[in-house]
């Protein structure tokens, strides 16, 4: 590999390293009657492009059951942090609070977990 390729590839692969992993700095949920629920999740992340970014978030029971989750199609690098919603959300009667956490497209699962209660 020659010097210029192989200092482009490090920088590179410095800057997908800097952007870190996805957080989840804040959600609110709401609930009907039967438990069908609306989430408005909140993530921040150093998004640099297609090559690094914030690309799913899930919703998951104390157990780990993935209950719910949202795919991001496409890097937010102008908008951190951004929020977006999941909408019916099935959340069984057992379950008083659920995890929420977020996935790029470099680290996999990662970053601050929020927690959150079902009413």
């Amino acid at each position: 590999m020659k010097l210029p390729t192989l200092l482009t590839s490090l920088l590179l692969s410095s800057a997908m390293a800097l952007a870190g992993e996805a957080d989840v700095v804040g959600a609110t949920v709401r609930c009907d009657a039967q438990r069908h629920c609306r989430f408005d999740v909140t993530v921040h992340h150093a998004d640099a492009g297609w090559t690094h970014y914030a690309d799913r978030w899930e919703i998951l029971a104390p157990d780990g059951t993935l209950l719910g989750s949202r795919t991001l199609l496409h890097p937010h690098d102008t908008e951190q942090p951004f929020t977006r919603s999941l909408e019916d959300v099935l959340v069984p009667a057992a379950i008083r609070t659920v995890r929420i956490r977020a996935h790029d497209s470099v680290h996999g699962d990662g970053g601050a977990e929020f927690e959150l209660a079902i009413p």
